[in-house]
């Protein structure tokens, strides 16, 4: 007889397979109207990687008009469910970037992204006011990984040494060296983001859906920063789908991969603006330095 803990693994491998593999079968649910999801694109983050314009002078390989959606902060029981209808209702798959209390809090809601398709990702478990940089290295560690077992927990009923997704955020894009060598060296990738839709600011859901479109329509491609917490994020969705469906756009969903995912690095002249926003609110560290050469693995 195998062992208890192989049969789950091998059922976990295929539940995971055929999550990732009905794309074709969901846009022909949704029709040909729907955004649906173009490509999944596996990210590989041997020996760690981050990612992200606003933060890292690098972003994923994307094409012209290809966008990767996120989603932090969540679950939110009253929003989060609202932002899933939206995205099931145009076959679009996502990437939720988890606070682990509020995973261990709704974890039906946790259960309800995986099953309709989307990445599990990780945003530690208290998402701290004053940022992981205004707490000890060990400290900061701790909760990193306490939030990765919630998530996991939530989503899959156990958590394991190693996480299932090894996608992490940090609150406020406050990284510090030591986290990210510390991540790193646990092959674990950190996403900044290259679009965010500004969306923790007070502002009407047509707002937020002029201002989010203008810095889409500006880069043309990349990772797109949202929350599901907040109430004008999840009333513009469904519009926000069609908006990007109708000016040609397509939808690239994130998935754990191996080895080292190729990226692409920043213009010439690039600075991170999360650092500085961050140093004017008193979080410093020295941020990575811009590359210089052409495309290349990282």
């Amino acid at each position: 007889m195998k062992p208890v803990s192989s049969i789950v693994s091998r059922l976990a491998l295929a539940l995971a397979v055929s999550l990732l593999g009905c794309t074709s079968l969901a846009a022909r649910t949704c029709g040909p109207d729907a955004l649906g999801t173009t490509r999944i694109l596996e990210v590989g983050s041997e020996g760690g990687l981050e990612t992200g314009l606003k933060t890292y002078p690098r972003s994923l390989p994307l094409n012209d008009h290809e966008l990767v959606l996120t989603f932090d902060d969540g679950p939110d029981a009253r929003h989060t469910k609202t932002v899933l209808d939206a995205l099931a209702a145009e076959c679009v798959r996502a990437t939720f970037f988890l606070i682990g209390r509020n995973a261990e809090s709704l974890p039906l809601l946790v259960r309800r992204e995986l099953s309709d398709g989307h990445t599990i990702a990780h945003h530690t478990f208290s998402h701290p006011a004053v940022t992981l940089r205004g707490w000890a290295t060990d400290k900061a560690l701790a909760d990193i990984e306490r939030g990765i077992q919630a998530d996991d927990k939530a989503a899959y009923g156990t958590a394991q040494a190693k996480p299932r997704v090894p996608f992490f955020r940090f609150p406020g894009f406050a990284d510090t060296p030591e986290l990210l060598d510390a991540l790193g060296k646990r092959n674990i990738a950190v996403f900044g983001t290259d679009i965010w839709a500004s969306d923790w600011q007070a502002m009407s859901p047509e707002q937020e859906l002029n201002l989010v479109m203008h810095r889409i329509e500006k880069a043309k491609r990349g990772v797109v920063l949202f929350h599901d917490t907040h109430p004008a994020t999840a009333a513009l969705m469904p519009q926000f789908l069609r908006e990007l469906k109708m000016r040609g756009y397509k939808i690239v969903h994130i998935v754990p991969g191996a080895g080292k995912t190729r990226t692409i690095n920043a213009l010439p002249g690039w600075k991170s603006e999360t650092q500085q926003i961050l140093e004017r609110m008193g979080f410093r560290h020295q941020p990575p330095e811009p590359l210089k050469l052409k495309p290349a693995l990282h």
